[in-house]
């Protein structure tokens, strides 16, 4: 497979571009180059013009905030296969974090102007798009009532697995970043955690938390509590 042939099969595994054709896929992926960045590297700070999208070939990319202490919370972590920046590409506007690669990155870069550029030229493509950000909004909207309606043990469980898929039974993230994830304080995640620890379901440690029975920490994160 080419290089933008890799490209146009991460595109098509994310939402935004998941309903486009191959032919189409083909020749957004034909826009883009790679781009080789160190670890500890910045690939983007907030508050800068959103000018491109990036998908992650090898390494990995932090999304990063400044937390109230000054230290750094780390957000997300994207591996390859994933892309940051879908929303930047279209709109242009400042981004809503810091973007820093964990290891040593290779990306797919996709400037917002080349693609822009091909949304004129290609009408059509700009309204299959138009539909896909539509569901992509009431998926956001979907979250947000979850976020609003599950509790905190269910909230919680669920980003610890998502964290568990990316990174494996050993989390590298602190509770007062957990607290950012999943909107609750510290305290309230410290709790939840040594219960947790007490039915063996997971070990914590500065820093870090050690994912002992990920099977029955599942089943918390899919019950529909209320």
């Amino acid at each position: 497979m080419s290089t933008q042939g890799e490209f146009a099969v991460m595109l098509k595994l994310n939402p935004l571009f998941a309903e486009l054709g191959s032919e189409d896929l083909q020749r957004i992926a034909g826009l883009s180059h790679t781009r080789q960045i160190a670890a500890g590297e910045v690939l983007f700070q907030k508050g800068e013009r959103g000018d491109a999208l990036f998908g992650v070939r090898r390494g990995q990319i932090r999304i990063e905030a400044p937390a109230t202490d000054g230290s750094r919370l780390t957000l997300n972590f994207l591996g390859p296969g994933e892309l940051v920046g879908e929303v930047a590409v279209l709109d242009g506007q400042s981004r809503t974090a810091d973007a820093t690669a964990g290891e040593p990155t290779e990306l797919f870069e996709l400037r917002r102007a080349d693609f822009l550029d091909h949304l004129e030229r290609e009408p059509k493509v700009a309204v299959k798009l138009i539909g896909l950000l539509s569901q992509r909004i009431r998926w956001m909207s979907e979250r947000m009532e979850e976020s609003v309606l599950q509790p905190l043990p269910v909230r919680l469980a669920r980003r610890l697995c998502a964290l568990a898929a990316e990174v494996g039974s050993e989390v590298h993230i602190s509770q007062e970043q957990l607290g950012v994830f999943v909107g609750a304080a510290r305290e309230s995640v410290n709790r939840q955690l040594q219960t947790w620890r007490k039915d063996d379901i997971l070990d914590v440690h500065r820093g870090r938390i050690l994912l002992k029975n990920l099977g029955r920490l599942t089943a918390v994160a899919r019950s529909q509590q209320r």
